[in-house]
């Protein structure tokens, strides 16, 4: 979906954090956006927080690739709904837990496909699609971070 097109330039993303708090400002190709945490952690809740539009990104990735998919089919889809959520948990497979305990990051996403005229057939390679969007498969692979100071 965010692969680039011949000639394209990747839009920029710009975060400029809080002086105070957990209020943050996002600017992504010209769209504003705010981050924040709920109050109950310290925030002020004016936006979502940093893991929650992690979700939001995978959410519409989603949705996305299986419009995309769909439309090139002519398949009866409607809509998709994709509801995400994102919890730690003990990794009871893991080769160190016996030095240290570990814990993993599960996501778990409920796709919801509305259109009374798909087939079971169709329902169920959407949902394979779904396993193919590419932030998924982002986030699926190790993920290396370079950071450097400005």
């Amino acid at each position: 979906m965010d692969e680039l097109l011949p000639n394209q330039e990747p839009r920029s993303v710009e975060v400029v954090g809080p002086t105070v708090g957990f209020r943050t400002e996002v600017d992504v190709g010209g769209h504003h956006l705010v981050v924040d945490e709920p109050v109950p952690v310290g925030g002020t809740d004016a936006g979502p927080s940093p893991y929650e539009m992690l979700l939001a990104g995978l959410g519409a990735c989603t949705a996305m690739t299986l419009r995309l998919y769909a439309d090139r089919r002519k398949w009866p889809l409607e809509r998709v709904r994709v509801s995400l959520h994102h919890r730690k948990v003990h990794a009871q497979d893991c080769a160190e837990c016996d030095q240290k305990p570990t814990r993993m990051d599960v996501v778990d996403r409920v796709v919801f496909l509305e259109g009374p005229a798909l087939t079971e057939e169709q329902r169920a390679k959407l949902l394979e699609i779904a396993e193919r969007c590419p932030v998924h498969q982002t986030l699926q692979t190790k993920i290396q971070v370079n950071t450097r100071v400005g």
